[in-house]
């Protein structure tokens, strides 16, 4: 019986060890089918490796939109430049044909603002008598790059009217500021040929609206109503006359600048950004991805 028990104990301790020997090796069955697994599956993506994710939809369509605005206003500033170009020099056209027409008369001069503009810069001759007491110098005129005085005195026509003469330019005084050069003036009737011009330009003037002989701006209601005088709403550059030949004074007259250069160049720099925000975009959202992904 203690050899049946001995027996029995030692194949009940072969047993359980053959067990787990065969659970040892289940085990090491397990952990290499995990170290196969393990060495077949894809390797975790470096960061900083090159690989980007997809770009998200929704930015590649706010990028294309950003582009087509910037691209449509740089190109609509460049027309509008264009266009700019085409209004001054169809002006320029138009005053320089209107210096070629014939000098109008004094009774063709126009008595309202509207009709006064379409006669701008065309030839005129006048008869009347200068109203010297009048005489306005309008300070910081320059010409040729020096400070000095635009002269204006009144002409009284025979019809009761009065316009504005820009008679030219003089120097001034720099050791007396308030001191104006001696312009002769003659009395009695005077003829003179000119053309017809808006009013003095306006410069900035910190004091406002000002009296006396100097003045820095000079407004035609404002005159009109100091001196009593009827104006007409335009004035005349002068540039010469019968009986004021030695004045003195200097006139070089010309028409406005139109500029229209500058707005050629400006035109060309708004094509530019615009032809540069789609190149952009080609490049960086066509172009460069494409290649990207066929390297």
């Amino acid at each position: 019986m203690a050899a049946l028990g001995a027996f029995a104990a030692a194949a009940q301790h072969e047993e359980a060890g053959s067990s787990e020997r065969s659970e040892d090796g289940d085990e090491r069955e397990a952990d290499d089918d995990l170290h196969a697994a393990g060495l077949s599956a894809p390797p975790p993506r470096a960061v900083g490796s090159g690989l980007s994710t997809p770009e998200p939809r929704w930015r590649r369509w706010t990028v294309l939109v950003a582009t087509v605005l910037v691209v449509a206003l740089t190109a609509r500033l460049g027309i509008w430049q264009l266009d700019r170009a085409a209004q001054k020099t169809a002006l320029h056209e138009l005053l320089t044909a209107r210096a070629a027409l014939p000098p109008l008369r004094t009774a063709e001069l126009a008595h309202d603002p509207l009709g006064a503009a379409a006669q701008h810069y065309r030839p005129v001759q006048l008869e009347g008598r200068w109203v010297p007491e009048h005489t306005i110098y309008l300070e910081n005129r320059q010409l040729n790059g020096v400070p000095g005085f635009f002269v204006v005195t009144p002409l009284l026509l025979a019809s009761g009217d009065a316009v504005l003469v820009q008679r030219g330019w003089v120097a001034r005084n720099f050791a007396d500021r308030a001191a104006v050069p001696p312009v002769p003036t003659p009395a009695g009737t005077v003829t003179l040929s000119g053309r017809v011009a808006p009013p003095p330009a306006r410069l900035y003037d910190f004091a406002g609206v000002a009296s006396g002989v100097i003045r820095q701006n000079l407004d035609l209601a404002q005159f009109a109503g100091e001196t009593s005088l009827r104006l007409l709403p335009l004035s005349v550059w002068q540039l010469d006359s019968t009986s004021t030949p030695s004045d003195g004074l200097k006139r070089q007259w010309s028409l406005p600048v139109t500029d229209v250069d500058k707005h050629h160049g400006y035109a060309a720099q708004w094509f530019a950004l615009s032809a540069l925000a789609a190149g952009l975009y080609v490049w960086f959202q066509l172009v460069r991805p494409r290649r990207r992904a066929r390297a």
